[in-house]
């Protein structure tokens, strides 16, 4: 989506909007802009950070157009971050043990609320979400983000190195954290009034896994698309290249014929909510069956499938099972065809499913890909190094601390399947024994239609959960201002508004919005009036 800069004003009225007398923050206590510059350039010289060496203080101007440093050119931007607020920009390295550690950047902001942020990671990425930095810093909060142990986006520096692997797992986030609130409260003078979470895919699981291991880190904690059951999503990711085979392969199946696939799958459940409009609004309830494009006998078509390449698209909407049947990870929901067949179903292997089964389980640099089978899966589930498999579903550190967790997934994921996101939340309530009006007092789930992995998509997938998937800060349609909301006022949100804007370009105006709903209920389109707005909608019962 191209995000448009004259939004980016809204962002001081929205975190001034939200914030309280007590916590607007470094300027309103008698600190003048240049005594702001002025401690940014000394704060190097003064932190003491355990383990840490602070490379570097600046201040960064609002309106600057920032490039960002490239710790590995396998996390080089794509344009530079637009600056919203003044900040002091700090950056450090922490050690986590004689051979692991991490690079961290804090971005302090003139407009503070009194609120701290951490951001989250994505893969097997050791990049740093300078993009997640700026939004949220520019919303007020105190913002800190880690390369999660490693530079880059491979796995290979997990090789024979546990204390990288422990850092990715869980430590680093954690420990940039402790150090974070440190920062933030050496440099404004006060400690942060609250603490928030944002991240989606592996930045989803580390809020998850600050919520199971860690419930006094945070306040409130987004967590979007998340890697739960981490080893066995990444043995279900590697699973596509079995299923599949090459691109020469008699069993593959060409990217147009997903097409055909995709059409196929709204033909049968785009209507299920209610309305054909190429949006699945609960994938859980779609039962696809694409024995219709079996070409005729005889048949030379590109627009159906051999019966080879037809049990290849059954198997692709079948949980992974293990030799003894057990579940290894849910389908791929229905409705994410299109970029499923550009990723995990490319004819290639998932490069993250490789790595961490390289690098991570075995430290076997020779393990190929293609041997993947059943044991492998046992296996990881097995290993599970730092228990990063992220899988407990006892919350109740977080809910007897009053920390509020708001869950989202992308109903058309092509990277994470959303069937796995209802699980987890059908396992918090199996295990806690509590229904979903009580869980609903400290954990809300949402799936976000026709969303794709973390953003875009055909559906309203603009709901505030990044810098480019904005429109406006009012907490109805930004998940991180109603978690504010939540956390602060004990406003819970019982939907969030989503938007999808014209050709995904802000500046051309609404196509149409959703409210999409708290789980478990769904949306069902009413009948009549206008399905572009919210009132054409209703949440009902499963």
């Amino acid at each position: 989506m191209r995000f448009e800069q004259p939004l980016y004003a809204a962002l001081y009225a929205a975190s001034s909007a939200l914030a309280t007398p007590q916590t607007t923050g470094y300027p309103a206590n008698g600190t003048t802009p240049g005594d702001f510059n002025s401690k940014c350039a000394a704060i190097a010289s003064e932190l003491t950070i355990d383990g840490g060496v602070v490379h570097s203080a600046e201040f960064v101007a609002a309106g600057t157009n920032f490039s960002i440093p490239v710790y590995d050119t396998t996390c080089a931007p794509k344009a530079p971050s637009y600056i919203t607020a003044d900040i002091c920009r700090i950056t450090l390295y922490v050690s986590t043990s004689e051979r692991s550690g991490f690079n961290m950047e804090a971005w302090l902001p003139s407009n503070w609320t009194g609120r701290f942020l951490s951001t989250g990671n994505s893969g097997l990425n050791g990049c740093i979400g300078f993009d997640d930095l700026a939004y949220t810093s520019g919303l007020g909060f105190a913002a800190v983000g880690t390369n999660n142990g490693h530079n880059g986006t491979s796995g290979k520096p997990f090789y024979n190195n546990s204390g990288i692997v422990e850092d990715f797992a869980y430590r680093a986030l954690h420990t940039a954290v402790v150090v974070g609130k440190q920062i933030t409260k050496d440099f404004y003078g006060k400690p942060h009034d609250k603490s928030f979470y944002l991240g989606c895919s592996t930045g989803g699981r580390q809020g998850f896994k600050s919520a199971q291991d860690f419930p006094d880190d945070f306040d409130g904690i987004v967590a979007g698309a998340p890697a739960l059951a981490f080893n066995n999503l990444t043995s279900w990711s590697g699973r596509y290249y079995i299923l599949t085979g090459s691109a020469n392969s008699s069993r593959f199946v060409p990217k147009p014929m997903w097409t055909q696939v995709h059409l196929d799958v709204l033909k049968q459940c785009d209507g299920l909510d209610g309305l054909e409009d190429g949006i699945i609004e609960y994938p859980l309830q779609c039962n696809y069956d694409p024995s219709g494009l079996l070409c005729p006998e005889g048949s030379n078509s590109t627009s159906c499938l051999t019966t080879t390449q037809l049990e290849t698209v059954k198997a692709v909407y079948q949980p992974t099972l293990n030799a003894y049947g057990d579940l290894v990870y849910p389908r791929l929901q229905p409705g994410a065809e299109i970029g499923v067949a550009f990723v995990l179903l490319s004819g290639k292997p998932f490069p993250y499913s490789t790595d961490w089964f390289r690098y991570a389980i075995y430290n076997d640099p020779n393990w190929q890909p293609e041997s993947l089978n059943t044991t492998d899966y046992d296996n990881a589930a097995r290993i599970n190094p730092f228990d990063i498999q992220t899988f407990k579903g006892d919350l109740s550190g977080v809910r007897d601390r009053g920390t509020k967790v708001l869950h989202w997934h992308g109903g058309a994921d092509y990277v994470i399947s959303s069937d796995n996101s209802a699980r987890y939340y059908n396992h918090v309530s199996t295990t806690m024994g509590l229904s979903p009006s009580e869980l609903d007092e400290f954990y809300r789930y949402f799936i976000v239609s026709g969303t794709g992995h973390c953003s875009g998509g055909d559906g309203a997938h603009a709901i505030g959960q990044s810098i480019g998937e904005v429109n406006g800060y009012d907490p109805s349609n930004n998940v991180l201002m109603a978690l504010v909301d939540w956390v602060e006022n004990g406003h819970a949100p019982e939907t969030l508004i989503g938007t999808k804007f014209v050709n995904d370009t802000q500046s051309l105006g609404i196509e149409f919005q959703r409210a999409h709903c708290k789980f478990p209920k769904r949306n069902m389109y009413k009948g009549e009036g206008n399905p572009n707005v919210v009132e054409g909608w209703e949440c009902v019962d499963p």
